[in-house]
């Protein structure tokens, strides 16, 4: 921490992501690290949905068909989650991909971050929709998941119920997809300072550091 830093205004980071997305998680986990090395910036972390596959069905598909379908096949794929596990490593994220049987439609996840986030701070249970994805191979498309993650993450597990059997906010899902590519957003994570500086892709810890800082140098100086 530079002790000569000037404490600056509250920002809005939105964080425009999906769950089923190995990129977002490593990119996350190095954004948070890099909250962590300007604790003098404050900040409110607004998560936004991004659908990268929204034709897939809502029971989701199994692993084997999804590799088929997104990479042309296990062996790419394998390929792809070698590297993303290897830079996994190297930021302590764990993906642990052959635990991994399903691929899942990942609207109910998104549903369920927004519910929770109209109650508090939603980052413990965005973290642990990721790790229960890629290092649990937990199916994000059962609501029992949902459920219990939501009740560990500290949200009422009878109300989290209620709220994903109404099927609330599927709209406001394919909403938000809609306006990320809109708003020219084709790749995730993708995130957004004060709705002006924006950088995609899971970026180095020290990248998302120059962006808080370049970020709060105009905020100071208008």
């Amino acid at each position: 921490m530079n002790a000569f830093a000037p404490i600056v205004g509250r920002q809005t980071i939105e964080i425009v992501h999906d769950f089923v997305c190995p990129w977002c998680y490593l990119g996350i986990g190095r954004l948070l690290k890099a909250l962590r090395n300007r604790p003098e910036h404050r900040f409110t972390l607004v998560w936004r949905p991004f659908l990268l596959n929204p034709d897939i069905p809502r029971d989701g598909l199994s692993r084997a068909d999804y590799a088929l379908r997104k990479y042309g096949g296990e062996a790419r794929a394998r390929r792809l989650y070698a590297a993303v596990t290897r830079l996994g490593i190297q930021d302590g994220v764990a993906f642990q991909f052959d635990r991994m049987t399903r691929i899942p439609s990942s609207v109910d996840a998104h549903r369920l971050v927004g519910w929770a986030s109209r109650q508090a701070d939603v980052t413990v249970l965005v973290l642990a929709l990721f790790a229960a994805q890629f290092a649990g191979g937990q199916d994000l498309g059962d609501h029992r998941t949902l459920i219990a993650l939501a009740g560990a993450a500290g949200f009422d597990p009878v109300e989290a119920a209620r709220f994903l059997r109404s099927h609330q906010d599927e709209d406001a899902v394919h909403a938000e997809n809609l306006r990320a590519h809109r708003a020219g957003i084709s790749g995730v994570p993708c995130v957004v300072l004060d709705g002006s500086f924006a950088v995609s892709g899971a970026q180095e810890t020290e990248v998302f550091q120059r962006l808080l800082d370049v970020a709060a140098l105009e905020a100071i100086v208008g």
